[in-house]
C-alpha cells in the first residue's frame, strides 16, 4: 500500500471517528476524546483540523482553537502558493477578489486566528490580522474591517465614547 493510499485511508478513519463528536454539547468529553483521536489519526487533513477549530471555538475554548486556525492559515497558504508569513500576502497574490474556496479558506481562516488572537487579549496581533484580511478582501466580504474596527474600540459603540 502507497503512502498516499494510506494518508487518504487515515482520513478516512479519522473523519468516522469525528462522527463521535457530534454530541459537543450534551457530552463534551466524549466530543473532545473523538477529536482528538481523529487528530491522532490525521494530523494533516484539512476537514479533521477544522472540526477540531470548530469543536473549541464553539465551545468558547480560544486558545485551543488557535492552533487549529493557524494550521488551516498555514494550510491555505501553501495550497494557493502564498508566503508563509501572512503579513507579506499581498492583494494581488491569490484571486482574493472571488469566492473561491481556497482563498475563502484562507481569509476566513486569518480572520478566525485573528479573532481567537483579539478575544485572548493580543489585540494588536488579533487587529493586525483582521485588517490584513480587510486589505485583502477590499468588499470585505467576511465583515473584517468592521470586526477590527469593533476590537480597537474593545467593544464599544461609537455612542459609548
Amino acid at each position: 500500500m502507497g503512502e498516499e493510499t494510506a494518508t487518504r485511508d487515515r482520513a478516512r478513519e479519522a473523519l468516522a471517528t469525528l462522527e463521535g463528536a457530534r454530541a459537543a454539547r450534551t457530552a463534551p468529553e466524549t466530543s473532545e476524546a473523538a477529536v482528538l483521536a481523529a487528530l491522532a489519526l490525521a494530523p494533516d487533513d484539512l476537514a479533521v483540523r477544522m472540526a477540531a477549530y470548530k469543536f473549541y471555538f464553539y465551545g468558547a475554548r480560544l486558545a485551543e482553537a488557535l492552533p487549529h486556525a493557524g494550521w488551516t492559515i498555514a494550510h491555505a497558504a501553501r495550497a494557493l502558493a502564498l508566503p508563509e508569513d501572512w503579513r507579506r500576502v499581498e492583494p494581488g497574490s491569490a484571486a482574493f477578489d472571488t469566492l473561491d474556496e481556497g482563498p475563502r479558506l484562507f481569509l476566513q481562516s486569518l480572520l478566525a486566528w485573528g479573532y481567537c488572537k483579539a478575544r485572548l487579549g493580543d489585540l494588536p496581533a488579533g487587529i493586525e490580522a483582521m485588517t490584513k484580511v480587510a486589505a485583502l478582501d477590499p468588499r470585505d466580504r467576511f465583515g473584517a474591517a468592521r470586526l477590527a474596527d469593533v476590537v480597537r474600540r474593545e467593544g464599544r459603540d461609537d455612542e459609548d465614547g
